[in-house]
């Protein structure tokens, strides 16, 4: 039987200071002096409000040189919709063509795990079949890249590096209820990760609706700012 995997993510690598980069960045573009001497001339407390008043301004250039690079585990599905998303992002994910998918994991999505055991049998059977046929060809001396025709949406493996703007962006459409779950599952995670890092550069991060307190959705919302407007007249009234 092949293994059953949730989506994963791992933050891996990051700038040692982030907060430092921007806020020396923001500074620049206003000073004279170089960029070395400005950063070891701020205090903590300075670049903060530096980070802060960028924020509230939205002036997010300088968020895109901090750096974040991760580690992430999905499906096919959603790796094709990650790398959709190409302004200040770089991508490098496991070759179909090159490695063979041996013994193969996959995602089970949701609704398909609440459907009933009948349902879910038969999804884990089409995947059990699509790696016997799979292994058949690559027995017959089909070239990988071309046995891989037969392979449902399995588990792959990415490198993904954002700059901090992209991240924002990334996360304003992909923590929204309207994502589909398991990028949406991914870009929770991701935002968790760099906040632990860098916890007031990404104060303002996540789904449009709690940040900006409107919804880009339009009548395709899912009306969770609704809901949550109606509960606050509610308890004020």
């Amino acid at each position: 039987m092949r293994l059953a995997i949730e989506p994963q993510v791992s933050l891996i690598d990051y700038d040692d200071d982030p907060l430092a980069k921007v806020a020396t960045a923001a500074r620049l573009c206003y000073s004279s002096k170089g960029a070395e001497e400005l950063k070891d001339e701020m205090t903590a407390e300075e670049q903060q409000k530096l980070v802060r008043k960028i924020l509230k301004l939205g002036h997010y250039s300088t968020l895109e040189h901090a750096y974040f690079t991760f580690h992430v585990v999905c499906s096919r599905v959603t790796s094709h919709q990650l790398v959709r998303q190409r302004v200040g992002v770089s991508y490098s994910q496991r070759s179909q063509r090159y490695v063979k998918e041996e013994g193969f994991t996959y995602v089970i999505p949701p609704s398909i795990k609440n459907a009933g055991k009948e349902v879910l049998a038969k999804f884990k059977e089409h995947y059990e079949s699509s790696q016997e046929l799979y292994n058949e060809l690559i027995a017959a001396d089909i070239p990988a890249e071309d046995a891989r025709f037969v392979l449902p949406a399995i588990k792959t493996n990415l490198l993904v590096t954002y700059n901090a703007r992209s991240l924002y962006h990334f996360f304003s459409l992909r923590c929204c209820n309207r994502a589909q779950w398991e990028i949406r599952k991914l870009a929770q995670d991701m935002l968790k990760e760099v906040k632990n890092i860098a916890p007031l550069l990404f104060e303002k991060a996540g789904a449009a609706c709690e940040v900006e307190g409107e919804c880009p959705e339009g009548e395709l919302s899912c009306g969770r700012l609704a809901d949550s407007k109606s509960g606050e007249a509610n308890e004020n009234g």
